[in-house]
């Protein structure tokens, strides 16, 4: 059996689990998530406690390693939540919050618009400073990617959107 799907995963105080035959969901303080279920995957709860266990040892094994997994971060995501934080680096860069939108203004001719999406929160603690907010440990990370492939940081002087903390390497320039 799949090291990773032995462990059961905990249900705190405030969450409950509903089973379906082809989907579970979650339903927690800061709503609520749902993940179908692949072929050959079963999920029991006991004693608030939810048990992956599979059919077929050989197709199903890495599908139950995977669902624990996604069980256990949507029962962190509807606890705590997620959060990604970014940084603008370069002079002029600016980000501002405006109703649905995060207007970016990055160097190019024209500001860059994005729309920000459903279950997501995006917070500007200051101008140079993006937080994405939200439940679903995937969608948060594919927002904080997608605004941050509006402008990579680049190689030689470092400017553009980066995760806090990322390492840029930067080139040596031209020489002489």
């Amino acid at each position: 059996m799949s090291r990773i799907a032995k462990a059961p995963v905990e249900l705190p105080s405030g969450v409950t689990a509903t089973i379906a035959a082809e989907a579970v969901t979650i339903k927690g303080a800061k709503g609520s998530l749902s993940l179908p279920l692949g072929p050959g995957v079963t999920v029991a709860e006991k004693e608030k406690k939810l048990s992956v266990s599979f059919a077929d040892p050989h197709l199903a094994r890495t599908r139950a390693g995977a669902t624990r997994a996604h069980l256990a971060n949507m029962v962190r995501g509807v606890t705590k939540g997620y959060e990604k934080k970014l940084e603008l680096v370069g002079v002029g860069f600016r980000a501002a919050v405006q109703g649905k939108t995060l207007n970016l203004t990055l160097g190019f001719s024209h500001p860059v618009n994005f729309p920000i999406p459903e279950g997501i929160v995006i917070e500007t603690p200051s101008q140079t400073e993006i937080l994405v907010k939200g439940i679903d440990r995937q969608k948060v990370g594919q927002v904080a990617a997608e605004i941050r492939d509006v402008r990579p940081p680049e190689p030689y002087k470092g400017k553009g959107v980066r995760y806090t903390g990322e390492q840029i390497t930067l080139k040596e320039g031209k020489k002489k």
